[in-house]
This record gives structure tokens, C-alpha cells and sequence, in this order.
């Protein structure tokens, strides 16, 4: 078989260093990426009510399974701490002029019964009501999935964006275009754009993950990777 690019690939402006390096340069792009096939809870800011568990599955892909206790809003949430677990690590900020994307693949036990939340935010002990941030989120009563742009506890919001599944991975996704606008994606489908009118982008932001009971019944929500890039 041919090799189609023997002299590689490159984003590297000319003559700068890494001009002739054979790949993308990588320098280019701060990233975030767990693909969970491993969990230590030191990385993690875990806030829970009630004796919930966070394990790594015999599962192919690596996944990491949040299961909650049985009582009625019993939880966990998970946001980055790098490798401290003191305190939440804040390592990603909207700014104007730099692309940002993120993207999870997740599936949780009832689609109805639980409240589940995925994205970057501000750190805060209740994600599910957090005040800043970028996320997709499911609340408890219903199977809808809803998309948060939200600053200073005002939202801009698209509600029932997609239907979960109970026990059905689906994938999340957004783009920020450095400009005036955020693209958010259902299972790599475009489902729409939110204006930046209420873009936290004056504030820090760490990944936030997690999932709530709806009901006094243990939930569960599966997570097999997340990923989170942006222009430096």
C-alpha cells in the first residue's frame, strides 16, 4: 500500500520550529481527553450525598460508572482537581478569538428518573445549579436534554434538544467559534446554536460531571471519555 503524505502533515507556520515535524502541531491546542481506563479520586473534587461509588468497568473502551445510593436526590459529581484533590483545578476560559470544543460520551440507567450533567463550569458544590458555565444537562421528571450557556446565574438555553434512552450511550458535544457563537451536537448531529450574550468568559472554568437520583431508586450514568480542546 502507498504512503499518502511521506512528508507528513502539518499546521506549523513556515520556518517557524516545528515547520518539518511530520505531525500537527500540537502546541497549537491545549487538550483535555480521559478515556476512563483509569480512575483515581485524587484528580477529582467528589461531591456526594449518600454512599455513592465511582469504578472503572470491564467494559470495552474504558468507562466510568457513577452509581448513586438509594434514596430520593442521592448523588455524585465529579470536577478536575489535577492530581490534588484539595481543590478544583480551573484550567479552561472562554475568550474571544480562541475555538474551544468539547464532547462526552455517556449513557445513564433511567431517562426519566435522574438528573444527570455534563461540561465545563465554574467549581461549585451544587453543579445542578451552578451559576456559570457551559453544559448539557438532564433533569429529573423528564428524558429531555437540555444545552446551558449561562454568566452570573442568567442562562441562555435550548431545551429538548434530544430524547435520552435509558441505558443507551449518546454523545454531547460543543463548539465554540472564538466569535459569536456556540454549536452544540447530539450523536455528532448539529442541533443548533446559542448566541454568547451569557458566555461565562469571565471566569475560569474545570470539567464537571455527575448524576443525581429523580426518585428513592439507586441511578447510575456511564461515562466513556470526555474531551476538551482549545486554540492557545
Amino acid at each position: 500500500m502507498p504512503t499518502h503524505f511521506p512528508n507528513g502533515v502539518t499546521n506549523a507556520a513556515t520556518n517557524s520550529v516545528l515547520h518539518e515535524f511530520g505531525g500537527p502541531d500540537p502546541t497549537k491546542y491545549h487538550v483535555w481527553f480521559d478515556d476512563f481506563d483509569n480512575y483515581e479520586a485524587d484528580q477529582w473534587i467528589v461531591t456526594t450525598t449518600g454512599a455513592a461509588t465511582a469504578a472503572i468497568q470491564n467494559e470495552i473502551g474504558g468507562i466510568l460508572k457513577l452509581t448513586n445510593a438509594a434514596a430520593d436526590d442521592d448523588r455524585i459529581f465529579l470536577q478536575w482537581s489535577g492530581d490534588d484533590a484539595s481543590t478544583t483545578i480551573e484550567t479552561f476560559k472562554f475568550t474571544s478569538g480562541k475555538k474551544l470544543w468539547m464532547k462526552a460520551r455517556l449513557k445513564v440507567s433511567d431517562a426519566t428518573q435522574s438528573d444527570f450533567l455534563v461540561g465545563l463550569s465554574i467549581t461549585d458544590t451544587t453543579p445542578l445549579d451552578v451559576t456559570d458555565g457551559v453544559f448539557f444537562q438532564k433533569d429529573d421528571g423528564d428524558a429531555n436534554l437540555d444545552f446551558h450557556v449561562e454568566k452570573d446565574n442568567t442562562a441562555t438555553s435550548a431545551t429538548a434538544i434530544h430524547t435520552v434512552v435509558s441505558d443507551t450511550y449518546l454523545t454531547v458535544g460543543f463548539y465554540y467559534n472564538g466569535v459569536n457563537k456556540v454549536e452544540y451536537f447530539v450523536n455528532d448531529i448539529f442541533k443548533g446554536s446559542s448566541a454568547t450574550t451569557n458566555l461565562p468568559d469571565d471566569e475560569e472554568l474545570t470539567i464537571s460531571f455527575g448524576v443525581q437520583n429523580g426518585e428513592a431508586s439507586a441511578k447510575n450514568c456511564s461515562f466513556d471519555y470526555i474531551f476538551v480542546a482549545q486554540e492557545r
